[in-house]
Protein backbone atom coordinates (compact mmCIF):
# COMPACT_ATOMS: atom_id res chain seq x y z
CA UNK A 1 0.00 0.00 0.00
CA UNK A 2 1.26 3.38 -0.86
CA UNK A 3 1.76 6.19 1.56
CA UNK A 4 -1.75 8.56 0.86
CA UNK A 5 -2.50 11.91 2.20
CA UNK A 6 -4.99 10.75 4.90
CA UNK A 7 -5.08 7.55 6.95
CA UNK A 8 -8.32 7.20 5.23
CA UNK A 9 -7.33 7.62 1.60
CA UNK A 10 -4.98 4.15 1.28
CA UNK A 11 -6.10 2.56 -1.87
CA UNK A 12 -5.40 -1.15 -2.08
CA UNK A 13 -4.14 -2.71 -5.58
CA UNK A 14 -7.09 -5.26 -6.43
CA UNK A 15 -4.41 -8.51 -6.84
CA UNK A 16 -2.79 -7.79 -3.71
CA UNK A 17 -4.67 -10.18 -1.40
CA UNK A 18 -4.70 -12.54 -3.73
CA UNK A 19 -0.76 -12.50 -4.50
CA UNK A 20 -0.58 -12.55 -0.48
CA UNK A 21 -2.74 -15.98 -0.64
CA UNK A 22 -0.91 -17.57 -3.32
CA UNK A 23 2.25 -16.71 -1.57
CA UNK A 24 0.72 -17.85 2.02
CA UNK A 25 0.06 -21.11 0.23
CA UNK A 26 3.46 -21.50 -0.52
CA UNK A 27 5.06 -20.78 2.40
CA UNK A 28 2.28 -23.62 4.03
CA UNK A 29 1.39 -20.15 5.83
CA UNK A 30 4.72 -18.48 6.90
CA UNK A 31 3.52 -15.46 6.11
CA UNK A 32 1.98 -12.63 8.23
CA UNK A 33 1.12 -9.22 7.84
CA UNK A 34 2.50 -6.95 10.61
CA UNK A 35 1.35 -3.48 10.41
CA UNK A 36 0.17 -0.64 12.78
CA UNK A 37 -2.84 -0.58 11.93
CA UNK A 38 -5.85 -1.74 13.26
CA UNK A 39 -6.85 -5.20 12.55
CA UNK A 40 -10.38 -4.01 11.65
CA UNK A 41 -8.89 -2.27 8.83
CA UNK A 42 -6.69 -5.04 7.42
CA UNK A 43 -9.02 -7.15 7.29
CA UNK A 44 -10.73 -4.36 5.02
CA UNK A 45 -7.79 -3.53 2.94
CA UNK A 46 -6.94 -7.02 2.43
CA UNK A 47 -10.21 -9.09 2.22
CA UNK A 48 -9.30 -12.12 0.07
CA UNK A 49 -6.34 -12.42 1.66
CA UNK A 50 -7.14 -15.20 4.73
CA UNK A 51 -3.52 -15.27 6.46
CA UNK A 52 -2.08 -14.52 9.42
CA UNK A 53 -2.38 -10.88 10.08
CA UNK A 54 -1.25 -7.85 13.14
CA UNK A 55 -2.59 -5.24 13.84
CA UNK A 56 -1.63 -2.40 16.42
CA UNK A 57 2.03 -2.75 16.73
CA UNK A 58 1.30 -6.32 17.58
CA UNK A 59 -1.66 -5.87 20.50
CA UNK A 60 -4.28 -7.64 18.23
CA UNK A 61 -3.65 -10.74 15.81
CA UNK A 62 -5.54 -13.12 13.50
CA UNK A 63 -4.91 -16.51 13.14
CA UNK A 64 -2.82 -16.59 16.37
CA UNK A 65 -4.07 -16.15 20.41
CA UNK A 66 -4.39 -12.55 20.65
CA UNK A 67 -1.73 -10.78 22.31
CA UNK A 68 -3.46 -8.08 24.40
CA UNK A 69 -6.40 -9.57 26.37
CA UNK A 70 -8.04 -6.97 27.48
CA UNK A 71 -8.48 -3.31 26.59
CA UNK A 72 -6.39 -0.71 27.67
CA UNK A 73 -7.07 1.31 30.86
CA UNK A 74 -7.83 4.88 30.25
CA UNK A 75 -7.59 4.13 26.40
CA UNK A 76 -11.32 6.20 25.99
CA UNK A 77 -9.51 9.34 27.84
CA UNK A 78 -6.45 9.00 25.68
CA UNK A 79 -8.26 9.02 22.33
CA UNK A 80 -11.04 11.92 23.34
CA UNK A 81 -7.59 14.24 24.58
CA UNK A 82 -5.65 13.49 21.05
CA UNK A 83 -9.06 14.18 18.81
CA UNK A 84 -9.50 17.37 20.53
CA UNK A 85 -5.88 18.44 19.97
CA UNK A 86 -6.09 17.35 16.56
CA UNK A 87 -9.11 19.51 16.43
CA UNK A 88 -8.05 22.07 18.00
CA UNK A 89 -5.30 22.61 15.88
CA UNK A 90 -6.52 21.59 12.29
CA UNK A 91 -4.89 17.89 12.24
CA UNK A 92 -5.56 14.55 11.45
CA UNK A 93 -6.68 12.86 14.08
CA UNK A 94 -6.82 8.59 13.51
CA UNK A 95 -8.45 6.26 15.82
CA UNK A 96 -6.84 3.08 16.40
CA UNK A 97 -8.32 -0.21 18.03
CA UNK A 98 -5.72 0.09 21.39
CA UNK A 99 -4.48 3.55 20.10
CA UNK A 100 -4.39 6.96 18.65
CA UNK A 101 -2.82 8.94 16.22
CA UNK A 102 -2.17 12.76 15.34
CA UNK A 103 -0.77 13.40 11.70
CA UNK A 104 0.65 16.75 11.07
CA UNK A 105 1.91 15.92 6.75
CA UNK A 106 -0.45 18.50 6.36
CA UNK A 107 1.11 20.96 8.53
CA UNK A 108 4.79 19.80 9.62
CA UNK A 109 5.41 22.69 11.30
CA UNK A 110 3.03 21.77 14.03
CA UNK A 111 5.29 18.58 14.68
CA UNK A 112 6.81 20.18 17.90
CA UNK A 113 3.49 21.08 19.55
CA UNK A 114 1.75 17.50 18.66
CA UNK A 115 5.24 15.63 19.97
CA UNK A 116 4.83 17.71 23.37
CA UNK A 117 1.55 16.90 24.09
CA UNK A 118 1.77 13.45 23.80
CA UNK A 119 4.33 13.34 25.77
CA UNK A 120 2.37 15.13 28.51
CA UNK A 121 -0.53 12.21 27.85
CA UNK A 122 2.02 9.63 28.46
CA UNK A 123 3.36 10.78 31.33
CA UNK A 124 -0.65 11.63 32.57
CA UNK A 125 -2.11 8.26 31.82
CA UNK A 126 -0.11 5.23 32.90
CA UNK A 127 0.21 1.68 29.96
CA UNK A 128 1.36 3.89 27.17
CA UNK A 129 4.35 5.11 25.22
CA UNK A 130 4.76 7.46 22.38
CA UNK A 131 5.38 5.84 19.07
CA UNK A 132 6.83 8.12 16.33
CA UNK A 133 6.02 7.61 12.82
CA UNK A 134 6.47 9.53 9.34
CA UNK A 135 4.54 12.73 9.54
CA UNK A 136 2.79 11.55 12.90
CA UNK A 137 2.70 10.30 16.72
CA UNK A 138 1.15 7.23 17.78
CA UNK A 139 -0.06 6.74 21.19
CA UNK A 140 0.28 2.58 21.88
CA UNK A 141 -0.11 0.41 24.63
CA UNK A 142 3.28 -0.34 26.38
CA UNK A 143 4.48 -3.52 25.64
CA UNK A 144 3.74 -4.40 22.14
CA UNK A 145 5.76 -3.72 19.30
CA UNK A 146 6.22 -5.25 15.67
CA UNK A 147 9.53 -6.33 16.49
CA UNK A 148 7.29 -8.14 19.56
CA UNK A 149 5.20 -9.38 17.30
CA UNK A 150 8.23 -11.56 14.91
CA UNK A 151 9.26 -12.77 17.57
CA UNK A 152 5.58 -14.60 18.78
CA UNK A 153 5.33 -15.36 14.82
CA UNK A 154 8.26 -17.43 15.08
CA UNK A 155 7.32 -19.62 17.68
CA UNK A 156 4.47 -20.54 15.58
CA UNK A 157 4.60 -24.06 14.29
CA UNK A 158 4.52 -23.18 10.57
CA UNK A 159 8.17 -20.38 10.99
CA UNK A 160 9.62 -23.51 12.33
CA UNK A 161 13.15 -23.40 10.98
CA UNK A 162 12.93 -20.25 8.47
CA UNK A 163 14.94 -17.44 8.38
CA UNK A 164 12.71 -14.26 9.17
CA UNK A 165 12.62 -11.86 6.14
CA UNK A 166 10.79 -8.42 7.23
CA UNK A 167 9.79 -5.57 4.54
CA UNK A 168 8.76 -1.83 6.05
CA UNK A 169 8.69 1.69 4.78
CA UNK A 170 7.87 3.99 8.33
CA UNK A 171 10.45 4.27 11.03
CA UNK A 172 8.04 2.28 13.30
CA UNK A 173 9.48 -0.98 10.89
CA UNK A 174 12.57 -0.29 12.07
CA UNK A 175 12.92 -2.38 15.20
CA UNK A 176 11.31 -5.05 13.27
CA UNK A 177 13.78 -4.83 10.40
CA UNK A 178 16.52 -4.86 12.69
CA UNK A 179 15.36 -8.06 14.81
CA UNK A 180 14.89 -9.70 11.52
CA UNK A 181 18.71 -9.03 11.05
CA UNK A 182 19.62 -10.20 14.50
CA UNK A 183 17.81 -13.61 13.77
CA UNK A 184 19.33 -14.83 10.76
CA UNK A 185 17.14 -13.38 8.21
CA UNK A 186 17.15 -10.13 6.42
CA UNK A 187 15.05 -6.83 6.75
CA UNK A 188 14.25 -4.80 3.03
CA UNK A 189 13.77 -1.19 3.74
CA UNK A 190 11.16 0.49 1.61
CA UNK A 191 11.51 3.69 0.62
CA UNK A 192 14.11 7.03 1.51
CA UNK A 193 15.92 7.62 4.76
CA UNK A 194 18.65 5.49 6.63
CA UNK A 195 17.74 2.28 7.82
CA UNK A 196 19.38 -1.02 9.45
CA UNK A 197 18.18 -3.09 6.46
CA UNK A 198 20.75 -4.88 4.64
CA UNK A 199 18.38 -4.30 1.43
CA UNK A 200 16.05 -2.03 0.04
CA UNK A 201 13.77 -1.65 -2.62
CA UNK A 202 12.30 1.93 -3.66
CA UNK A 203 8.74 1.80 -3.87
CA UNK A 204 5.65 -0.44 -2.68
CA UNK A 205 5.23 -1.31 -6.10
CA UNK A 206 8.47 -2.68 -6.08
CA UNK A 207 7.87 -5.31 -3.31
CA UNK A 208 4.38 -5.97 -4.89
CA UNK A 209 6.95 -6.97 -7.94
CA UNK A 210 9.16 -8.89 -5.89
CA UNK A 211 6.18 -10.77 -4.32
CA UNK A 212 4.66 -11.97 -7.57
CA UNK A 213 8.40 -12.90 -8.70
CA UNK A 214 8.30 -15.43 -5.60
CA UNK A 215 4.90 -16.70 -6.68
CA UNK A 216 6.24 -17.16 -10.12
CA UNK A 217 8.78 -19.35 -9.04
Amino acid sequence: MDIAPRPDAVIVPQNLPRLLEQLSEALNGALAVVSGRSLHELERFLDGFDGLMVGSHGSEARGMEPPMAETPQHLGAVKEDLAGFAQDHDLIFEDKSHGAAIHFRSNPAKQGKVEAFTEELTARYDGFTIQPAKMAVEIRPEGFSKDGALAILSDLVQFGGRNPVYAGDDTTDEPALAWAEAHGGFGIKVGDGESVARYHLDEPMDVRAWLAAAVAR
